[in-house]
């Protein structure tokens, strides 16, 4: 288990490096405990203070049909143009959901765990929670996808909770 650095620790406001090494077994693992223990579908490694293009996921594991990904350097290659908002919440930003638009599907070339070249397209909440650790490997957070106004009101919110 890893802690899990919450928002605004400047680290997740940074573009991660992509992985050179392949020795990432326990990196993965850890990730995925951190990720199952706080009741998430998805943790991308800058949000454990590791700054790598590297995200784990597992969108069906609440619903009893765990289908647990590992994604490392992943590409968004293309995405249906069709937007959709839906409710987001962030393990760095616990206890905040805010809508957010993102894309309805998305083609992903990535790198697995065991080292294989992947490309599939995904859709629905799978193509959303890939497009919401992606932008945690390019220094994002659901709020900076979000209505500056609604932004300033929320992140009050969310810091005098922190207090």
């Amino acid at each position: 288990m890893r802690d899990i650095l919450r928002w605004p620790d400047p680290r997740l406001s940074q573009k991660c490096a992509p992985v050179e090494d392949t020795r990432l077994d326990e990196l993965i693992a850890d990730m995925f405990d951190t990720m199952y223990a706080a009741q998430g579908r998805g943790l991308a490694a800058p949000q454990v203070g590791v700054m790598l293009r590297l995200f784990v996921m597992d969108c069906g594991w609440k619903e009893g049909r765990p289908a647990p990904m590992t994604m490392i350097n992943p590409l968004i290659m293309a995405a249906e143009r069709v937007p959709v908002v839906g409710d987001e919440g962030c393990l760095s930003i616990p206890g905040v959901t805010v809508p957010v638009e993102r894309w309805q599907a998305v083609t992903v070339q990535w790198t697995a765990a065991e080292g294989d070249i992947h490309m599939a397209d995904f859709d629905g909440f799978e193509a959303r929670c890939i497009q919401h650790e992606f932008d945690h490997l390019n220094g994002m957070v659901h709020f900076d996808r979000i209505d500056p106004n609604l932004r300033a009101e929320i992140e009050g919110k969310y810091m005098e909770m922190q207090r």
